[in-house]
């Protein structure tokens, strides 16, 4: 895939082209997206670029061997690493990830799961996937130059399996290069965080309906409530939140509600310049102790699982509160 198939995110783009331009290439980078962000095939066209044998001078030449196998998604120096149900592996799903990838770049992390046919079952990136990952890394390239790795979703990695992987992301081989992508970023494991160059794939126009939640006043008045000690009042808005009209309309606050917060946390973490403006969250992420932004996250995600189970609404969004106020 080539950059110019992408539209938007020209910015990164450019970094990235100027990163293999310059020969100055992290050996981990980390990409921000909203689920169904097109992150994967923008990772893929830096890959492409990398490895291409006739690159211009902001894009691959699409034409040359190496250009082919990784616009098929087919090198052998190219691992894939995603979340699977427990007991399996990446690899006895690759052929039809490659399929979703191809044929709808800018997948959701529900599209794969149907894809492979494990939807509504927990998803996970085990040990057996890092003991082989290392096992593949131990050897020599198969076709010279660069051996890269895509870990899609890195924050499903069990504490082992992500401990497994630190030291070869921290010091990997010679040419070797990891690609990370997250739709949460505060929930991938701080000390792999914390060894990649992160950046924020902005979320296409048709995929910003959930920033423009119609009721962002309830989370504003929320916070208001909570930062300023008065549990009645957040009480209150609570119950506004569960008369919402519909289940669907209360998810989408939770859905808004934890991007606000991922903003939060990046500002907190001296991560600005991939964070979207945000007067709101910039203010937030002074008053707020840093532990508040997983906690709020985990809160938010608690609540759509059990919205997803058809528990009352009202006793929900108490709890929520709750939640939210005791924890600040």
């Amino acid at each position: 895939m080539k950059f110019a198939q992408i539209p938007g995110n020209d910015a990164l783009k450019k970094a990235l082209v100027g990163m293999v331009s310059s020969g100055k290439i992290p050996h981990a980078l980390l990409f921000h997206e909203n689920d169904g962000g097109g992150a994967v095939p923008l990772a893929m066209a830096f890959l492409q670029y990398l490895y291409c044998r006739n690159r211009g001078e902001d894009d691959s030449c699409g034409e040359c061997s190496r250009c082919n196998k990784l616009g098929k998604m087919i090198h052998s120096d190219l691992h894939f690493i995603f979340p699977v149900t427990s007991g399996s592996m990446s690899v006895q799903f690759l052929p039809a990830f490659r399929e979703l990838v191809l044929g709808n770049p800018d997948f959701t992390e529900a599209d794969l799961n149907s894809t492979l046919g494990i939807e509504n079952k927990n998803t996970v990136i085990a040990v057996p996937e890092a003991k082989q990952l290392l096992s593949d890394l131990s050897l020599s390239a198969l076709e010279g130059g660069y051996r890269s790795v895509l870990i899609y979703l890195p924050e499903k990695m069990n504490a082992e399996a992500a401990n497994r992987l630190l030291k070869i992301i921290e010091e990997p081989p010679q040419q070797t290069i990891f690609l990370l992508i997250t739709h949460a970023p505060e929930k991938v494991l701080p000390t792999i965080r914390s060894r990649c160059q992160q950046f924020r794939v902005q979320p296409k126009s048709a995929r910003t309906a959930v920033l423009d939640f119609d009721r962002a006043d309830l989370l504003s008045d929320l916070m208001e409530a909570v930062l300023s000690r008065d549990l009645l009042a957040a009480l209150e808005v609570g119950e506004q939140i569960a008369a919402l009209p519909g289940r669907e309309n209360a998810k989408e606050f939770c859905r808004y509600s934890a991007e606000k917060f991922r903003t939060v946390f990046l500002y907190q973490q001296g991560l600005k310049t991939i964070a979207p403006e945000d007067e709101e969250a910039a203010a937030w992420a002074t008053k707020l102790k840093k532990s508040y932004p997983r906690l709020a996250l985990d809160v938010f995600d608690r609540t759509v699982n059990r919205i997803n189970r058809n528990v009352n609404l009202k006793i929900l969004f108490t709890d929520l509160v709750d939640r939210l106020y005791i924890n600040f």
